[in-house]
């Protein structure tokens, strides 16, 4: 990969160029105490010296002088509604005068969309609804179009918050793949690697500089320190000590403190369950079907035929948990996680599941 440096006083050149180039750009923002994606035009919108505070069941945000606008861990929410959009309308459906039932698909209008400061954790998470979306017998439609309409520019992760574990299911802290380009900020600016012939156009049309022996060491020295990670998955084979540890007695435990509230799934940047409904309006003579986002912890998700087949929130948790770290690896040769540790920050009532999985695997006390 070409490798570029951009002083920091320089890094508003990427958004002029991104901006030129007719792109959408999405990056990095502070709203309501959290860092979230949104459009952008000036740089001044990123969270310059912002770094946040994650644990089980807690996040927060700080400020301080330091220059970085990176210096966080995993956003709030993934990027995932990018391409997998919580709520929108397949087709609609229509009875003419002459009682013939026709069926039209809504325009999608998509636009060229950039998005600043991706994580390896979600672009790890991407590659998996790739595979789910985009890589089965049956590809999906809208998902294809957003997906090729989306330029990603991502960002190694030097400060990855108590909460993350990436190094420890391989997908992080910094970039390898998946790219346009990709961001390495050191103190006075950035290393830029294109991944791609889109990402290098990009670059191409930026004033940069060399890269220095003292640059990259700074880099070097950045990756060493990001894998120091509090949180570890077991050691053991997680998939078949899951699929053989259906009566473990943890799930109990689990389900006495589990509010089933599919806060975990929400945040999660691979989960892609959902459920689809027809709403009809008031005074029209179409039916919409719609898809929207669903989670395997709503009593509803598991209804067949008259009968909840997961009426029980230990079943409920059980069914996500084996099959994020076991059925996955069956289907998609991986597990579905890529160590974000949203799901741990956003529980209501701070369940790890690093934790839960040590206790299941034989490798720490409940």
């Amino acid at each position: 990969m070409d490798q570029r440096f951009l002083p920091r006083n320089e890094f508003h050149q990427l958004i002029d160029v991104l901006l030129a180039a007719d792109y959408s750009v999405i990056g990095p923002q502070v709203q309501n105490g959290a860092i979230v994606y949104d459009s952008m035009t000036n740089v001044d919108q990123l969270p310059k010296g912002f770094t946040d505070a994650q644990e089980a069941g807690q996040y927060s945000l700080h400020q301080s002088n330091n220059p970085y606008y990176f210096s966080w861990a995993a956003a709030a929410q993934s990027i995932k509604p990018l391409c997998f959009k919580p709520k929108e309308v397949l087709w609609k459906s229509s009875i003419s005068d002459q009682g013939t039932l026709n069926f039209t698909e809504p325009l999608l209008d998509v636009k060229p969309t950039a998005i600043i400061g991706v994580k390896a954790c979600d672009i790890a998470a991407l590659k998996l609804q790739d595979q789910h979306f985009l890589e089965q017998e049956y590809v999906d439609p809208t998902y294809k179009r957003r997906r090729e309409s989306l330029f990603i520019i991502s960002v190694d992760c030097a400060y990855p918050a108590a909460t993350c574990f990436c190094h420890s299911t391989n997908d992080g802290p910094t970039n390898q793949t998946g790219f346009d380009i990709n961001l390495t900020e050191l103190e006075n600016g950035f290393i830029i690697s294109t991944g791609t012939d889109a990402g290098q156009s990009i670059v191409d049309g930026l004033q940069s500089y060399d890269i220095s022996v003292d640059q990259l060491s700074e880099k070097s020295k950045q990756e060493k320190t990001a894998i120091n990670q509090q949180r570890k998955l077991p050691h053991t084979d997680i998939a078949q000590t899951l699929k053989h540890a259906q009566d473990h007695q943890q799930w109990d435990d689990i389900a006495q403190r589990c509010l089933a509230c599919g806060n975990c799934t929400a945040v999660c940047p691979s989960c892609f369950c959902h459920s689809e409904h027809d709403e009809y309006p008031l005074n029209s003579p179409e039916v919409s079907h719609v898809r929207q986002w669903d989670s395997c912890f709503n009593h509803g998700h598991s209804y067949i035929h008259g009968i909840v087949i997961r009426s029980e929130t230990r079943n409920r948790y059980r069914q996500w948990l084996t099959h994020k770290f076991a059925n996955w690896v069956d289907q998609y040769g991986r597990s579905g996680c890529t160590g974000c540790g949203r799901c741990i920050s956003w529980c209501p009532v701070g369940i790890d599941v690093t934790q839960e999985l040590a206790v299941i695997c034989g490798e720490e006390d409940a």
